[in-house]
């Protein structure tokens, strides 16, 4: 269950960092954008959803307040259970609607062109392997990317001290 929530986390952190950068173009996405140019960034959104972004989320809201609810008061296991399982099922067909505004996110970066492109390139035999192997590879990369950070956190601050040094300051 652990590896769970931290896989549901990751993906949580992974689309709030993907969608931060297009904050500064929220003008943008009122812009009128067609239903077909709508649909094509749509139609990307599903092709690529292989790791059940909003399912994942989903879950991750309701073992956060599920533990933080038994912490609590630890009596009332069935009926907090009972309770989460109904608010669950109350989002689950809610979904479309996260999947809808990050596809206008989309249709305001790619052109309809564009998007015909992508869409048919993540319909084809390879871009749907790319879907599947980056949904399972984005765990590894990002321990990749974790472990390098550390190291160069402590590379880098060695390399500053010593060019410091090198001109006589003391740290």
């Amino acid at each position: 269950m652990t590896q769970f929530l931290k896989r549901a986390a990751l993906l949580v952190v992974a689309l709030f960092a993907m969608l931060l950068p297009v904050a500064a173009t929220l003008p943008a996405l009122a812009q009128e954008i067609s239903p077909e140019h709508l649909a094509l960034a749509r139609k990307y959104i599903d092709l690529t959803d292989q790791s059940q972004l909003y399912e994942t989320a989903l879950a991750n809201a309701g073992a956060k307040t599920y533990r933080q609810l038994i912490a609590t008061n630890p009596d009332i296991v069935d009926p907090l259970t009972a309770a989460v399982t109904a608010v669950v099922d109350s989002y689950k067909d809610k979904k479309g609607d996260l999947f809808d505004q990050i596809a206008r996110v989309y249709a305001t970066v790619f052109n309809e062109d564009e998007l015909k492109q992508i869409v048919d390139f993540y319909s084809s035999p390879v871009g749907q392997k790319l879907a599947k192997a980056n949904a399972q590879l984005n765990p590894t990369i990002k321990r990749v990317v974790d472990i390098f950070s550390v190291n160069l956190d402590t590379e880098f601050f060695a390399k500053v001290r010593a060019e410091l040094k090198a001109k006589g300051i003391a740290t």
